[in-house]
């Protein structure tokens, strides 16, 4: 152990000799723990923030996809097979391709009438994004014996109708084409599974069926209303939307998920801006209060630094000396404050302690999602802050006369 380091602990050790030594304890520990709440606030902000973001682009992927690929007049796709098989020919980092139907209907139980968009998905990745948030039944939505097809609804919207799995609920369709002197064509659904994301908007108006029970429902025969496409990496989400339009030409287009709810990825991109500069301030403000604490430290150990100076140690070791106890009250704050953060955030993601109202925030609970560079980022911030802080009372500690030092303390 180096000369300054074991000088520097020495300095902090916690003895309650004197009653100014017991006051100065008492502040180093005021200055931890201001570090410790600083980092703890930081990364507990940044992980609730990322598990925001993550929830919401797995729950939007759920009930759309990557890249949403339709026409530019929403008319029916004719022919789509031949289209499916373009896009995977020709842009082969594509992860999958497949064709879905979107379209207003209404619902019916007994005496309940509900509006839903009936969704027709084929049994790919569509149909296991949804199949994430069964909570009762399976995923069946083929045509049975007896002629009715099966579908999955949301819990939200079976409670409003007042039914359960396995009832037989009536849809009515609108047509493909606007022709108010057609009746709306009408099936037979039986509930065989229900689903419950915590999004509100989703659970209480889709309404999931086979691509040909929306066809026949629609009027879409040999049609869709476009295609949902996953890619490899959603980070090169845009790029792969660009190569679709550029391959498929007039009058597609694709739109990505980012597009497609850009209110709800603004609002977190808003959330998260402000946010490292507002807790950013609080790990300053320990900084300061380390300040605070190195100078009380100064003027109490004033003594000890004139009889170091007169035996020879030179104002680069005292300067080192008070930056080490700089240190110390940092690594020691930042360690804290990692443990209490991941502590916090820890029992949030295990009991689901802090809850939401879903038809606001899109989700039950708080989420969290933990991020290794979250930690070493604070972490690194909040113990350069420190030591930066510390130089100011070493250089006055250096800078002090000796003999002025020994006669005055």
């Amino acid at each position: 152990m180096s000369f300054t380091t074991l000088v520097a602990r020495r300095f902090l050790q916690f003895r309650r000799s004197t009653r100014a030594q017991s006051f100065l304890s008492f502040v180093t520990i005021i200055s931890i723990v201001g570090v410790a709440l600083g980092v703890a606030s930081l990364i507990i902000a940044l992980t609730i923030l990322g598990g925001f973001e993550k929830e919401l682009k797995e729950k939007v992927v759920g009930f759309t996809t990557h890249i949403q690929v339709s026409t530019y007049t929403n008319q029916p796709i004719r022919y789509y097979d031949n289209v499916e098989r373009k896009l995977r020919e020709e842009i082969p980092e594509l992860r999958s391709v497949s064709a879905y139907i979107a379209k207003e209907g209404m619902v019916n139980f007994g005496d309940a009438t509900e509006g839903v968009i009936v969704k027709g998905i084929e049994s790919t990745d569509s149909a296991a994004g949804i199949g994430r948030y069964l909570t009762e039944g399976a995923l069946d939505l083929r045509q049975f014996d007896t002629g009715l097809y099966g579908c999955a609804v949301g819990r939200k919207l079976l409670t409003t109708l007042g039914a359960s799995l396995h009832d037989t609920l009536l849809v009515f369709g609108l047509q493909g084409h606007i022709q108010t002197s057609i009746a709306p064509s009408v099936l037979a659904f039986v509930v065989n599974g229900v689903y419950e994301s915590g999004m509100s908007e989703y659970d209480d108006i889709y309404f999931f069926v086979s691509i040909p029970a929306a066809q026949h429902l629609v009027n879409f025969e040999g049609a869709v209303s476009g295609f949902e496409v996953m890619v490899q990496d959603v980070d090169s989400v845009q790029t792969a939307a660009d190569r679709i339009v550029e391959v498929l030409g007039y009058p597609f287009t694709a739109r990505t998920l980012f597009q497609l709810y850009r209110n709800l990825f603004t609002w977190i991109e808003l959330q998260k801006e402000p946010i490292p500069i507002i807790l950013g301030l609080i790990i300053a403000v320990a900084a300061v209060n380390v300040i605070g604490t190195l100078l009380m430290l100064v003027l109490e150990k004033r003594k000890q630094v004139g009889i170091l100076r007169s035996l020879g140690a030179s104002a680069r070791s005292i300067r080192r000396i008070f930056v080490m106890n700089g240190v110390i009250i940092a690594v020691a704050g930042t360690l804290l404050g990692n443990a209490v953060g991941f502590l916090v955030c820890w029992v949030q993601q295990q009991y689901h302690i802090i809850t939401l109202p879903s038809t606001i925030y899109f989700m039950k609970t708080v989420p969290i999602h933990f991020r290794a560079e979250h930690f070493l980022i604070v972490s690194a911030v909040s113990i350069t802050l420190c030591i930066l802080a510390a130089y100011i009372p070493a250089r006055l500690a250096s800078r002090m006369d000796p003999i002025k030092a020994i006669r005055l303390g």
